[in-house]
């Protein structure tokens, strides 16, 4: 067969789960301008779905019937669902750069705080960023679930500098790529500026829509910090059916970390194969609710769009 499906978004790539089988496929190689392509005959879209009521606790063990799923306002036929607390590969990443210095030592704390309440199965890595992205763990270690191991590695960072976020993001998603959970988040802690990447952030953003991860991010910076960039952080999370937090003080740090924790252990994966609809473009939205009948209105977040290409292979020879 010549003619295949390239979708770019990994979400929606694969015969069958990605929790369950590995994706048909491989990415492009991997360079700045590049997007992520994977190449499958059948799609299935995969969402992580984040649930609270409306006192904002977090709403646990529904069952399928309990989720509605439109895809360009169109209902789909929900084929996969979990609703148990499933590991995941997480990266955490750290600004460490000048601007960030004064809060560092809260921060690192509120790190520590997060793999403290993550699933002891999760796979963890740390990236340390300022001028360049660092990696916190060994050399030659991917992923860690060891709490004093990934502590070292929070504290390997070397405050000062410039800031490259955007570098920082994307290496974030090629390591989560490495892991084998099929469930992927990031941990972004940063004041949102950027000033030293190599990748432009409409690189770095086209690389979040085109991920499986769900990115939260932790804006920390003070009313006169002119590194600030909250729209950033604020657009990395909305991307990917995360949240952003914007504590009022570095302090708060901890709570935050806790809550985000509680979150990823909380989620629901549900997946759909998209009815075909020609003419709709590359654009599909996606729009999801969740009900208990009788009770109050509930809220559910997750990803709102992913971006596909339907194009022409030549034959292999």
């Amino acid at each position: 067969m010549t003619r295949r499906l390239a979708i770019r978004n990994i979400a929606v790539a694969g015969a069958v789960s990605l929790y369950f089988c590995p994706l048909l496929g491989s990415p492009r190689d991997d360079r700045p301008g590049e997007d992520y392509v994977f190449h499958s005959e059948v799609r299935l879209v995969l969402l992580d779905v984040s649930v609270k009521d409306r006192a904002g606790s977090f709403v646990k063990g529904l069952s399928k019937e309990a989720f509605d799923v439109f895809e360009n306002n169109v209902s789909q036929n929900i084929t996969v669902f979990a609703n148990n607390d499933l590991p995941v590969t997480v990266g955490i990443l750290v600004d460490e750069s000048g601007s960030m210095a004064p809060k560092r030592a809260d921060v690192l704390a509120a790190a520590e705080t997060f793999i403290q309440e993550s699933n002891s199965r999760d796979e963890i890595f740390v990236l340390n960023f300022n001028d360049t992205v660092k990696r916190g763990l060994p050399n030659q270690t991917l992923f860690s679930d060891n709490i004093k191991q990934l502590r070292s590695a929070l504290y390997r960072g070397i405050p000062g500098g410039k800031t490259a976020l955007n570098d920082a993001v994307v290496d974030g998603l090629k390591q989560l790529e490495l892991g084998t959970r099929g469930r992927k988040a990031l941990i972004v802690i940063s004041d949102g500026g950027d000033n030293a990447s190599q990748y432009k952030r409409q690189e770095m953003l086209d690389k979040i829509e085109g991920s499986v991860a769900t990115v939260y991010t932790i804006g920390l910076f003070d009313a006169n910090d002119s590194d600030r960039n909250p729209g950033v952080l604020n657009r990395l999370a909305k991307i990917s059916g995360g949240q952003a937090y914007f504590p009022e003080s570095s302090s708060r740090m901890a709570s935050v970390c806790r809550d985000i924790a509680e979150d990823i252990r909380a989620r629901y994966t549900i997946g759909y194969l998209p009815q075909e609809r020609k003419g709709t473009g590359s654009q599909r939205h996606i729009r999801i609710s969740a009900r208990i009948p009788g009770h109050a209105k509930l809220t559910a977040r997750a990803r709102t769009s992913y971006r596909y290409d339907e194009l022409t292979y030549p034959s292999n020879k």
